[in-house]
């Protein structure tokens, strides 16, 4: 066995030798095993690292890079080898593997070398080309495929995200993201990555695939990286940028469609409703409210989404679609949401502003039409019969009173109706039609009704047909005028000072016909008058006598006082 600092003189030195003028052979190359593909041929000047076993005529073995564990590195051309091998190396591409026989004087000659090579010995070396590189050469950069549309490249001080898979010349693979699950993420030209890569992923697009051919030196050099990249080791990168923005960046804001009528603009404290898609910059889709068929509600402007959504969601329109492109550092940041989001992803959103509302809202009343005769309009306690549509802020229609039988009714003020849509219906002329906006909070609030969704607006499209004014509540009666002071000898029409079920109700009948009372709206009369009698017939003897009747009015005084003398 030799010092290694013995062998290693053994491959580099050469010195002249003196030799016999006889005519001397040259080095024999057997390329045993070449690639498919040599884009690169060793030439003068260039630098190689190859594996090597060193034999005699033989087969004896006395040298190998194999048992050492490295290979070696050398330059050609410089005489830094001996003269055979920097000749046998000599249009080798990576990957070959050639056998090279070396006469001896262009080995070590007739002196040989100590008690390792004797005298006039030719060499047979078995090589294996592993890398190949120059100092002049540069980061060497080919498109794989790139989008149709590259609205954005990488440029220096970029924040980039993106999958790779690292080899070495040779093909070795030493490190891959996709391994990981997890992209590289690491800005741009300040000094985070090896130079070769800060400069070979300036100019690239999302979704494009590029390989970079990195030379050593601008690569991890000599000092190589742990036990996965070798010293002097030309890297080659397969490159996927998934991702790319700027630590500067705000949203971006772009395919908008407005509608052609926007009364009414998004602001802070506004509650809304929208639909949404989520992307990544590559297309990849991690959320979507549509999948769920229900859009996302929030109030805007108060931090209850990222800022950056926050932001986006200010100054729209009913109706409004658009795509928001949302940088990390205004969405998830580093540290990204779950699984689904990873960290420092930039997100694209594409929204539709379904409806929105402010919770100071209140109904809001548009008259389309108004009959010019009108003697009374519609008020609390009156029973209404009345066409409607109703819709959602965007037109989506929900439900229509032609959907039914027969045409809606409803008490006024009897909590028939949602309280939006009672207020909508008040001093309302018979033949009056109006559009009635409704907030939720006045409508079916956040929880929504069958078929109304949670936090809607609603759009009353309204048409009043009939109206029949009413009585307050607990009455079945009240006097359009002054009662008559003798209220029992008026009712006593035989004056036998009892009053009989058929008797009152004659005069009931008589009072409303001639406009001087008004009974419950929405009731047979015939049961009305019967509950009127049952409630002054107080023994029910079937009969009304003159300390038995007493107005409603009086009741409640009496009612009320005995309940101050509880008190």
């Amino acid at each position: 066995m030799f010092a290694s600092s013995f062998l290693i003189f053994l491959l580099n030195a050469w010195s002249s030798v003196e030799c016999n003028p006889s005519p001397l052979g040259d080095v024999v190359v057997d390329r045993y095993s070449t690639p498919e593909v040599c884009p690169r041929e060793v030439k003068n000047g260039d630098y190689v690292r190859y594996h090597y076993n060193v034999t005699f005529v033989d087969g004896k073995t006395f040298d190998s890079s194999h048992q050492k564990g490295a290979p070696k590195v050398g330059l050609i051309g410089e005489g830094r080898l001996i003269a055979g091998i920097d000749k046998g190396l000599q249009g080798m591409c990576v990957n070959e593997r050639r056998k090279v026989t070396v006469p001896p004087h262009l080995a070590y000659g007739s002196e040989g070398a100590g008690d390792v090579i004797p005298p006039d010995t030719t060499l047979v070396f078995d090589l294996h080309l592993l890398d190949l590189w120059n100092q002049a050469d540069l980061v060497i950069t080919k498109t794989i495929s790139t989008p149709k549309n590259c609205r954005r490249s990488v440029m220096r001080t970029d924040f980039v995200r993106y999958h790779y898979n690292g080899t070495l010349l040779d093909g070795t693979v030493f490190d891959s993201s996709y391994t990981r699950q997890q992209t590289h993420d690491t800005l741009v030209g300040e000094g985070w990555l090896i130079k070769g890569l800060d400069e070979g992923l300036l100019g690239m697009c999302v979704g494009e695939i590029r390989n970079i051919v990195i030379p050593p030196f601008k690569a991890y050099g000599e000092k190589g990286l742990g036990t996965d990249v070798p010293s002097q080791a030309t890297l080659v990168f397969d490159i996927l940028m998934v991702d790319i923005h700027n630590p500067k960046d705000n949203i971006t804001v772009e395919n908008q469609v407005v509608p052609e009528s926007c009364t009414r603009k998004s602001v802070i404290g506004d509650y809304m409703r929208y639909h949404y898609n989520g992307t990544f910059l590559n297309g990849v889709t991690f959320d979507t409210s549509y999948q769920r068929n229900s859009t996302y509600n929030t109030y805007i402007g108060m931090g209850y989404v990222i800022s950056g959504m926050d932001q986006a969601l200010l100054g729209l329109c009913v109706g409004e679609r658009s795509r928001v492109i949302i940088p990390p550092h205004l969405a998830y940041g580093e540290q990204g949401a779950g699984k689904e989001i990873p960290g420092s992803a930039v997100l694209v959103f594409d929204i539709h502003v379904i409806d929105f509302h402010n919770p100071k809202d209140i109904v809001e009343v548009q008259v389309i039409h108004k009959p010019e005769a009108c003697n009374e309009t519609s008020a609390v306690n009156d029973l209404i019969h009345y066409n409607y549509n109703c819709s959602l802020l965007d037109g989506t229609l929900l439900f229509a009173s032609s959907d039914y039988d027969k045409i809606q009714d409803a008490v006024l003020g009897a909590d028939k109706v949602i309280d939006g849509l009672d207020e909508g219906l008040r001093g309302m002329c018979v033949g009056e039609k109006r559009v009635v906006t409704v907030p939720p909070h006045l409508g079916h609030g956040e929880k929504g009704a069958t078929g109304v969704p949670g936090s809607a607006v609603l759009v009353f499209e309204l048409e009043l047909v009939s109206l029949a004014k009413g009585v307050p509540p607990g009455y079945l009666f009240v006097w359009l005028e002054e009662s008559p002071v003798e209220l029992f000898e008026a009712l006593d029409i035989n004056k036998n000072q009892e009053v009989p079920q058929e008797e009152f109700g004659e005069f009931i009948k008589l009072q409303v016909a001639e406009g001087k009372g008004r009974m419950k709206p929405g009731m047979d009369p015939e049961e009305v008058i019967a509950d009127m009698f049952k409630n002054q017939d107080r023994n029910q003897d079937g009969l009304i006598t003159p300390d038995e009747l007493k107005l409603k009015v009086e009741e409640d005084k009496e009612r009320e006082a005995a309940l101050h003398e509880e008190l």
